[in-house]
């Protein structure tokens, strides 16, 4: 099976914005920020949706070219509010990056979803948040239920207060491990839940370091000032590349097999850690 990682645009750092708040936008897309999400959900209050969703409708008409993946997270799909965000969406007929859905449940949320999002024309990729119980146990089949499908997006916030458990490495590591696994085997990326204290930003280095180190390939913000930390922490660093570039090079004078270097045996799985490596450097050049 081939990984839609491969084609995956550059997901580092993934900082929402508020649509109450438009005047953040634009600072946003200034910040190095991979993704840009416009939030109608969590960082909107209820008896502002509607203001929100013209905001959201404004910002995304009013589109210039970007480095940045812009995305719009609705409510929740299952409810009268993420209906509304959906009508709206495919009646104004702006074409976001990416959809995200937040609290998704099971398999048919996905392809009602993408049913509603045809009238848009050209596919719209979605990116799928895992935040509940039942979407936690139903992670599987989530992730595997479309193409369209490329990202599982980790909500540590969500599913802590549904377990009764504290926001902690060690409390989430089982679950963070089990969105990973599913996103793996459904060959999409995962991204992790943003970390909430914007003034511990040695905290929310060493959590990134430990949510990369585990498969993720970036995490989400909620303030500028933590972008450029996880842009750090999920980009490859000078040793990394240095050692990719090495085994390549002897793997490719080897003209393939099984081969020493430095005395580590090096095999197929350890050339395709290598190649990750350098293919995230290609979109890294890409992006400057």
């Amino acid at each position: 099976m081939t990984s839609k990682n491969e084609s995956a645009p550059l997901r580092r750092s993934l900082l929402f914005v508020p649509a109450i708040r438009p005047d953040r936008y634009a600072k946003a897309l200034a910040t190095g920020a991979d993704a840009v999400c416009i939030d109608l959900e969590d960082g909107v209050g209820d008896a502002f949706k509607s203001e929100a969703r013209l905001n959201a409708l404004d910002l995304l008409s009013t589109r210039t070219a970007t480095k940045a993946e812009v995305s719009i997270r609705i409510n929740d799909a299952k409810s009268d509010l993420g209906q509304q965000d959906l009508g709206m969406l495919v009646e104004s007929g702006h074409r976001p990056d990416a959809v995200m859905l937040p609290k998704v449940a099971g398999v048919d949320e996905i392809e009602q979803v993408e049913t509603t999002l045809k009238r848009l024309g050209e596919p719209v990729s979605l990116i799928v948040q895992i935040e509940t119980l039942q979407g936690l146990m139903s992670v599987n089949d989530i992730a595997g239920a479309s193409p369209g499908i490329s990202a599982i997006f980790f909500g540590a916030i969500d599913l802590a207060s549904e377990l009764g458990c504290a926001v902690e490495w060690e409390s989430l590591l089982y679950a963070r491990s089990q969105v990973l696994l599913a996103a793996a085997q459904a060959g999409v990326i995962a991204i992790d839940s943003p970390f909430l204290n914007v003034q511990a930003p040695e905290a929310l280095a060493e959590e990134s370091a430990k949510v990369r180190r585990l498969g993720y390939v970036g995490k989400a913000a909620i303030h500028p000032l933590q972008v450029p930390i996880i842009n750090e922490q999920f980009s490859p660093s000078p040793q990394e590349i240095g050692w990719a570039k090495k085994i390549i090079s002897a793997y490719d004078k080897n003209q393939g097999g099984v081969l020493l270097v430095e005395g580590q045996l090096i095999e197929r799985p350890v050339i395709r850690s290598a190649q990750r490596i350098l293919q995230a450097v290609a979109l890294l050049d890409e992006k400057e």
